[in-house]
């Protein structure tokens, strides 16, 4: 399996609670499970997707 060039950091910094349903399911699709916890992500359109939808709930860089 080729491993991924570019990986995105993503840390959740807000709480889901409160947020709408879909939301919270993108968060877990992301791999987050709690604030601060920080997961390497495969640089992909549908990742980057996730996580503009989201994007107020997390700090990323690339």
């Amino acid at each position: 399996m080729k491993m991924a060039e570019k990986t995105l950091k993503v840390t959740l910094v807000r709480s889901v609670i409160g947020t709408k349903g879909s939301h919270r399911a993108t968060v877990r699709g992301l791999g987050l499970k709690r604030i601060h916890h920080t997961v390497a992500l495969e640089d992909t359109p549908a990742v980057r997707g996730m996580i503009r939808k989201v994007a107020y709930l997390l700090k990323y860089e690339g």
